[in-house]
């Protein structure tokens, strides 16, 4: 189910289409999660949102554009973790580990509402269905990381590619994001590189065999799946991992 902007603060719609998927809300749910951000703040692209080590007394709430999760090595390259979309608490791990032992950016221009540890533990304490519910994004969050751990050590190179196109679409279709064929995605080559393991040149190459097969496309920041079917079966994708069915947590 879908939830509307009508009488839900826009700013928060997309974490509630994410939490209304797996399980029910009630109102007061819903009234808790919308007064729970202090405040917004904004930044640009390719900025650094949390660094490594920085000590943490809020946590963030993604409400538009794209944010990754990364690690710098001393060579120079880097390693993304995870790509965030909005509806996503970039950093709800920090409540209680109060700090990151990655660094996250923004992919494009976004906004988060800022949520102060405070009032994440008022809810913990006071909460405990919301609670629960919150504790499951973190654990979609690690169900993610270990499907990309067998993408860069197991799957081939355009497996890789599609597997995460696979991935961020039906992500952004839960949030309400994703037209049924379509998705906006703001990332380069460089980036799409940086989360598989392969180089912007192998990257490049895979995108234009899925092009030329009539699978998908990627052009100017727009992603449009063209044979859904195929892209799934190249990708061995099974959106199990992401436990998208309702059921009471």
């Amino acid at each position: 189910m879908i939830i509307r902007v009508e009488g839900v603060r826009p700013m928060i719609v997309n974490l509630l289409n994410k939490l209304a998927r797996r399980d029910m809300l009630d109102e007061h749910e819903r009234a808790v999660l919308m007064a729970a951000p202090a405040g917004t703040k904004q930044f640009g692209p390719r900025r650094n949102i949390v660094r490594q080590g920085e000590p943490l007394t809020q946590s963030m709430l993604l409400l538009d554009g794209f944010v990754c999760r990364y690690i710098d090595l001393a060579d120079g390259k880097r390693q993304i973790l995870e790509f965030h979309m909005p509806g996503d608490f970039i950093d709800l791990q920090g409540f209680l580990l109060k700090s990151l032992e990655h660094n996250m950016a923004s992919v494009s221009p976004v906004t988060v509402a800022l949520v102060p540890h405070t009032t994440l533990r008022h809810i913990t304490e006071n909460e405990p269905h919301l609670t629960r519910l919150l504790w499951f994004t973190t654990l979609i969050d690690a169900a993610i990381h270990r499907q990309w751990i067998v993408s860069n050590g197991r799957r081939s190179a355009i497996a890789r590619v599609a597997h995460l196109m696979c991935e961020l679409d039906t992500r952004l279709d839960v949030a309400g994001l994703s037209d049924g064929n379509s998705f906006f995605l703001p990332f380069t080559q460089a980036d799409i590189a940086d989360a598989t393991g392969l180089t912007s040149i192998h990257v490049n190459r895979m995108l234009r065999v899925l092009r030329d097969d009539g699978v998908m496309t990627f052009r100017d920041g727009r992603v449009t799946i063209t044979n859904r079917p195929a892209l799934a079966d190249i990708a061995e994708f099974d959106p199990a991992y992401l436990y998208l069915h309702s059921e009471p947590r």
